[in-house]
């Protein structure tokens, strides 16, 4: 499984140039991210008198320029974070959004994304690609399973990967179109997708799919992997994740 983000929420140009001096420091020594500004100005929409086009500038010093008042660390605006995720009014941080890259994972998991509410996918087709073994993909690709691997069952189901692999070519070689020819292509079958996601979601993705929590190998290491991606450019979100039970 590889996962790679894409794109992230980021300020528009004349937004951002339009910043004082100060909070556009911050941003660009990367001291603040600029998802955060994004954050502070939907919540702070639901409170303050200002615009929220002038929220930035107007409140931003007071929260990325002080120190948290809670003591939790980070700047007053961390503290203004946490205040609204451990309060529930978490719909503000679905203006933060992440595309990703999801490569490698089986037909099953994602079945279990689609129970899953308000993420896009673009998923590679089994009807326009086409898997045969003499095809541009050479075949299709099927996932490693742990517990498989640990029984010494591998020959089993690479038999069974094998045996998927041989009918679907019969098919197609009889004339059988691709888009009914891979009804015989199995759960384990590898997919790529493209997925996008607001923070709420991913946080609520996370809780239900981590290590721990009852979920199947593969989407908790995915989880995982979103985490990963997401705290890399988005620090101020490992908080939240890591306050998940």
């Amino acid at each position: 499984m590889n996962v790679k983000l894409l794109a992230h929420t980021q300020l528009s140009r004349e937004f951002l140039l339009a910043l004082e001096d100060e909070l556009f420091g911050l941003i660009f020594r990367e001291v603040v991210s600029e998802s955060a500004v994004v954050a502070l100005s939907a919540i702070r929409t639901c409170y303050s008198p200002n615009l929220p086009s002038e929220i930035a500038n107007l409140e931003g010093k007071k929260y990325f320029g002080a120190e948290a008042s809670d003591g939790g660390g980070g700047s007053d605006a961390d503290r203004l974070f946490r205040h609204i995720v451990r309060s529930g009014h978490t719909s503000t941080t679905e203006h933060i959004n992440y595309t990703f890259a999801v490569e490698g994972v089986s037909r099953a998991l994602l079945a279990q994304l689609t129970r899953h509410r308000h993420i896009s996918f673009s998923v590679q087709s089994q009807r326009y690609v086409r898997f045969g073994s003499g095809d541009k993909s050479g075949g299709f690709e099927y996932a490693d399973v742990p517990s498989i691997a640990t029984k010494d069952a591998d020959s089993i189901y690479s038999e069974a990967m094998d045996f998927a692999q041989l009918t679907y070519d019969k098919l197609r070689a009889a004339g059988v179109p691709a888009e009914d020819a891979r009804m015989v292509l199995p759960n384990g079958a590898t997919t790529n997708l493209v997925m996008t996601a607001n923070l709420r979601t991913l946080l609520e993705f996370y809780k239900k799919r981590k290590k721990g929590n009852g979920a199947q190998w593969e989407i908790a290491e995915l989880a995982d992997k979103l985490r990963d991606e997401v705290v890399a450019v988005d620090p101020w979100t490992a908080q939240f994740f890591d306050e998940i039970q």
